[in-house]
């Protein structure tokens, strides 16, 4: 008998139970309000994605409803931290984004600083528009000087970026730049 309420002692209760359902339909919840492309790279089976987008079909309040709850009973078949971390990552939480993100920003200063990283920045990114990062940088380092909003530098960084997602050899270059930058 000694055995039989140890097992039950390390069942979860129905309350647990019904948390981990509803934690499961919020997540469903939040895949159907991603966009078909975000939709591709998560990693979810077949089944559960033709769910998903069906329930972002259905335009009818109970229907979406119940369509949602399907998606979250598919949800308890799946190991749901794959999920969670791709939706961080979408979201900019994760830590490699937020190390991305600080790899960007160093890449930012250093161009500011010095208009020879433009050089690198082309050896490592052949299609970059150079001229433009030119501009930017200048008109960054004009902004600076007269203490105005920083509209360029923000420009530098979303073009460093959008760089740095169209090349696979980007990370490696910039923490490569880093190491020379602190020698």
């Amino acid at each position: 008998m000694d055995d039989q309420e140890l097992s039950e002692d390390q069942l979860p209760s129905k309350t647990q139970r019904k948390k981990e359902m509803h934690a499961l339909q919020e997540l469903g919840e939040a895949l159907i309000g991603l966009s078909r492309e975000q939709l591709r790279r998560m990693p979810i089976p077949e089944a559960l994605l033709a769910a998903v987008l069906e329930a972002q079909r259905i335009t009818s309040h109970g229907a979406r409803r119940r369509q949602t709850q399907f998606v979250g009973r598919l949800m308890r078949s799946v190991d749901p931290q794959p999920i969670h971390d791709a939706l961080d990552a979408l979201a900019g939480n994760s830590r490699e984004e937020t190390a991305r993100q600080h790899r960007l920003e160093r890449l930012r200063e250093k161009l500011i600083e010095d208009e020879k990283v433009l050089h690198e920045i082309a050896e490592t990114w052949p299609g970059a528009d150079l001229q433009r990062l030119k501009v930017l940088r200048r008109n960054a380092l004009k902004e600076r000087e007269q203490g105005k909003p920083p509209r360029a530098f923000r420009e530098l960084f979303r073009e460093l970026k959008a760089l740095e997602s169209g090349n696979g050899r980007d990370e490696a270059w910039i923490e490569t730049s880093q190491e020379q930058e602190d020698e």
